[in-house]
Parts: C-alpha cells; structure tokens; sequence
C-alpha cells in the first residue's frame, strides 16, 4: 500500500498528503511500526487477512516514482502488487474512486509512479480533496492546509479510503469498486 504526499511536517495537513493520511490510519489500525530505509518509510502490517507492506516515499511528490520502484524491487514485487492511495482534484472531498488501473490523469505523482514503473497498471485509490470550485493556482491549493471547517470529513474520507484497501484486499477490486465508488450522501 503506498501512499502519496510531500514528506516533513510543513506537509503534513495538506490536501496533497491524502495518501500519506490514508496510510497512517492502516499503520495504526494494524498497530504496524514503521522505520525508514532508503528514501522510503515502511511498516509491515497484517492487512485484509494477509500480510502487506505499507509505504511512503520519502521524496516529494513528483519524485515518487524512484522510491516506490526501489521498495518494489528490493520486496519482490511488481506494480500489481500495489495499491497506491492519491488525493484527486477532480473528486469532491468525502468521494472515493477504486480503480484496478489508469491514467495518471495530470497527477505527478502518479506519472512519476509510471514513468519509474513503466506502466500505469496498478491499482489505485483516488481520494477526492477538492471543496467547490478549484482556484486558478492549483499547486498552492493542493500544498495548502485543510480548513478546520474540513477536518472532520477529511478524517472520515481517509478512513473510508482505508476501510476500500481492506475490502480490495478481502474481497477484490470489483467489490472495492462496487461498494466505494457510489455517490456518498
């Protein structure tokens, strides 16, 4: 499970760090502690049933291909094996998207991921973090904080995109999808 955002604590609440929120709740919810190595943070965990390694690279957002690709080679793994969890301008905060591939849609991070990997199959999570009309500077809204008015449903919001990594992992990624990309009320 990787997760992408912008390392340090200046970073930390901001719209971009979506993915590094989602995996703080698997982390915690597996009780899982993680250590650095490389230019990535790891935490083994006990996820849907089997065991998982959650990730967070340690470059910033349009690096994050070199980290994840390094992490994947010294496990074993290839793209397939991931799911990544991304914050998405296009989705309305509180709105999830299972997807078993795709684009990177505009997403750096994402098309750093493709670009490292060679290939954009892999599964992924997008996590909906745009709050009405988008600002014609998008770099600093995305690197901005939530509001305070926001945090509640920033919170529910990674959590539900924590409890759609379980399900991909339990069920699969049509039940994930079925179940997590509805329209939330």
């Amino acid at each position: 499970m990787v997760g992408l955002g912008n390392p340090g604590e200046r970073y930390r609440r901001t719209r971009h760090n979506a993915g590094f929120m989602t995996v703080d709740v698997l982390a915690a919810r597996a009780r899982a502690a993680g250590r650095v190595s490389g230019d990535a943070w790891v935490a083994e965990a006990a996820l849907g049933g089997g065991a998982a390694l959650l990730v967070k690279p340690l470059s910033f957002m349009n690096g994050s291909g070199g980290p994840v690709a390094r992490v994947l080679a010294a496990y074993g793994g290839s793209p397939t094996d991931l799911v990544v969890l991304v914050d998405d301008l296009a989705l309305e905060l509180g709105v999830l998207r299972v997807r078993e591939r795709g684009s990177h849609g505009g997403h750096n991070g994402l098309r750093s991921l493709g670009e490292s990997l060679g290939t954009e199959d892999f599964p992924r999570v997008r996590i909906g973090v745009r709050r009405g009309e988008l600002p014609a500077d998008l770099a600093t809204y995305v690197l901005a904080d939530f509001t305070p008015d926001e945090v509640l449903l920033v919170q529910e919001t990674v959590g539900l995109a924590a409890d759609a990594v379980a399900c991909f992992l339990e069920d699969g990624p049509t039940a994930a999808m079925n179940r997590f990309n509805a329209p939330r009320p």
